[in-house]
């Protein structure tokens, strides 16, 4: 049995070099405690004195030794403490309990806890967007692998109609779906309805791990690997209980996003989550996944994944996340919540211990490491707007963009259709904030074309509109520092019509440092930013350049501090001239 430490992060494995500084203080140690007794309250008597009933509290799952992490530290964040006293998990029975107390006058909005409508029912999807409009709430699904069929478009559409202007809904960085403009006091039926056609917004918020990505062509790519869809969705089904809820797995110390890569095309940016699982094939010919780990944007660090030195099979993958999820549940930063993010536990840990404690876990003594691949020729990496043969003779899909993301009713309703017309009765949303209808038959291809909804959403778009990215932006989110959507379009518009555009140029915007629009992976990305014109202060927005995404990804670098929003095109038209082959019209 190797030695081990309790630290900040629980009990760990020591590395070689961390035993020797053990044995170098430890009888120093022992001498110093022996000259005491620890007075330190027990974990029960901190469980009375904080009024803590584990019934109802996120740490029931929790080993002891996190429990007392948490308890037993005055400097423990706030949302620990919020945990420790309540679970969001709670909020799956009691949102929809709510809903319909409001609606029959039982209880006043006034009188709900600020804690459960403001930071619980994030468990439950619902996010109170307070600051922009206050009393509805956004609600984010999950949406395995990025696939809806046409019954659960249709839904999706009848949930948000009834709320004019404020219903509508987003296409995610994370191939999800976000609907906006609901009342509390309609969200029971809003979740019945989802329900119903098989979708679920249960620990899509919060300390949970976030949508599984895949890859938007999944079952009809010619250079896939290996399918991703019932990978994404078994392991979807094991961490959520398939959509009903998973209270073991859902106090987490800070989020986790999984994605799932099976071409050399990294369609789910396998370096910007906390773990990436990209597709090889191992030394006996069989395919199987090397992990990544650690990568992610915030406010205080942006940082990509690194080698996970861990190779596994495709019936691991599964058993390898949940028990990463429990390491990471049992072991990870409980006090600042800034480096509670996963990478902080591995470089804490380092790879091979974390490796080791996966591998444990999953009942094993070790796990291989990772899979080294070279590759003869370079890859470019695809765009998949447009239409393009499938593996299947005589099919194609058909990619369309959705610029900004953004969808209303009608629209959902529309996709609906087609892909019912045309296609299998499903499309895929990616992390691009498209959508791609597959399985179309060659002869089908004139007769989509000119359906009406692909005016608006175009299956041959402009260089830039198709690489188009934003965030949600001030209009809806509290967090943003500008207006991202409706002002992104309209300058990808102004641009387009006075620039020869020669390739695809991906444009990232996002409103504040937390980064859901990944202004770090564009070619360009822009991020909200207090700016200053002729004296006053102004919606303003810093410039990033270079960042790459596919085989071999790096994240953009600031190119320009703030500069005016409104000063965006004349800056970006240089941008585009001088950068990527732009020329006036």
């Amino acid at each position: 049995m190797r030695p081990t430490a309790v630290t900040k992060y629980g009990s760990v494995p020591l590395s070689r070099r961390r035993r020797r500084q053990e044995c170098t203080t430890r009888l120093a140690r022992q001498a110093c405690e022996s000259q005491h007794v620890d007075s330190s309250p027990s974990l029960e008597q901190l469980k009375d004195e904080q009024n803590i009933d584990m019934e109802k509290s996120g740490l029931k799952y929790l080993p002891e030794e996190t429990q007392l992490r948490i308890l037993g530290n005055k400097k423990s964040n706030k949302f620990e403490k919020i945990k420790a006293k309540k679970c969001g998990s709670t909020m799956w029975d009691e949102v929809e309990d709510l809903a319909k107390m409001l609606r029959k006058g039982d209880v006043a909005w006034e009188d709900l806890n600020l804690d459960d409508v403001d930071i619980r029912m994030k468990w439950a999807g619902l996010f109170h967007r307070a600051k922009r409009t206050p009393g509805k709430f956004m609600m984010r699904l999950k949406v395995p692998n990025g696939v809806l069929d046409a019954n659960q478009l249709r839904s999706l559409a009848a949930c948000i109609e009834p709320y004019g202007e404020d219903g509508c809904g987003d296409v995610t960085t994370r191939a999800n779906i976000q609907l906006r403009g609901i009342p509390l006091a309609d969200a029971d039926r809003v979740i019945e309805t989802l329900r119903d056609v098989g979708l679920s917004s249960l620990m899509s918020g919060m300390d949970n791990i976030r949508n599984i990505t895949g890859s938007p062509i999944a079952g009809i790519d010619p250079e896939e690997l290996i399918d991703s869809r019932p990978l994404v969705q078994e392991l979807n089904d094991a961490v959520t209980n398939h959509g009903k809820g998973n209270a073991a797995l859902t106090n987490l110390p800070r989020k986790i996003n999984v994605g799932i890569s099976t071409s050399r095309d990294d369609f789910a940016h396998c370096h910007i989550n906390d773990v990436g699982l990209k597709a090889v094939v191992g030394p006996d010919g069989q395919v199987g996944f090397n992990v990544e780990l650690g990568g992610y944007f915030s406010i205080k660090r942006n940082t990509m994944s690194i080698p996970g030195d861990t190779f596994i099979t495709p019936d691991q993958v599964t058993p390898y996340c949940i028990a990463l999820m429990e390491v990471f549940r049992d072991h990870g930063e409980r006090l600042d919540r800034q480096k509670a993010r996963l990478m902080w536990l591995v470089e804490a840990i380092g790879v091979t211990e974390f490796r080791k404690m996966i591998a444990q876990r999953m009942g094993l003594e070790d796990l291989p490491g990772e899979v080294h691949v070279t590759y003869d020729t370079e890859f470019q990496r695809r765009d998949i707007v447009g239409i393009h043969p499938q593996k299947q003779k005589g099919k194609y899909w058909v990619g369309a963009c959705i610029p900004a993301g953004r969808l209303v009713a009608k629209d959902f309703v529309d996709l609906a259709n087609v892909c019912e017309k045309y296609g299998d009765g499903t499309v895929r949303v990616s992390v691009e904030q498209n959508v791609v209808i597959p399985n179309v038959d060659e002869s089908d291809i004139p007769a989509l074309q000119s359906e009406e909804i692909f005016k608006k959403f175009e299956i041959m778009p402009g260089n830039l509109m198709r690489g188009l990215v934003s965030c949600t932006g001030a209009q809806f989110c509290g967090l943003a520092l500008i207006e991202t959507k409706n002002r992104a379009m309209k300058i990808i518009q102004e641009l387009e019509e006075t620039l020869e555009i020669p390739s695809l140029v991906r444009i990232h915007w996002t409103g504040c440092p937390n980064s859901c629009g990944q202004a770090q992976v564009g070619d360009v990305g822009l991020m909200g930013a207090p700016a200053k014109k002729d004296g006053k202060a102004v919606e303003g927005v810093r410039i990033f350049l270079g960042g790459e995404i596919g085989e071999n990804p790096k994240l953009a670098t600031e190119f320009e501090k703030a500069i005016p929003a409104d000063d965006a095109v004349p800056v970006l038209s240089c941008i585009l001239i001088d950068h990527f082959g732009a020329r006036a019209k």
